[in-house]
């Protein structure tokens, strides 16, 4: 990863602990070589090595990945169905951000607490 990539990943991680900082059952956790956000203790979206990793449910993520900068979760591998990562230097403006991290979080908020 670049140094380019790690500071602009750096500033994503900000930029969502913003978006999600005051929802109820919020929590950051380092996971995965990166920092995963959790709501009520599900793993909802994250940063990893400069990619915004976000989990949107199968149907929302199929969807997704007809745009041009999304690409599957990937860092082992396999393939994990239902999540999806950008490259956080194409992701764009905080509305853009927002409406990605807002997909994951209404996926979240279908899922049981843990």
């Amino acid at each position: 990863m670049t140094q380019e990539n790690s500071e602009i990943g750096t500033q994503t991680e900000d930029r969502v602990r913003t978006l999600l900082k005051r929802r109820k059952g919020f929590e950051e956790k380092r996971m995965f070589g990166g920092l995963g956000f959790l709501l009520h203790s599900n793993m909802c979206c994250g940063v990893h090595k400069g990619r915004l990793i976000l989990r949107l449910g199968i149907e929302v993520a199929e969807e997704a990945l007809r745009k041009k900068h999304v690409k599957p979760f990937d860092i082992t591998g396999r393939p994990m169905r239902g999540w999806v990562m950008i490259e956080c230097r194409l992701i764009g403006g905080d509305e853009n951000l927002k409406e990605w991290v807002l997909l994951a979080v209404d996926f979240c908020r279908s899922l049981p607490p843990k």
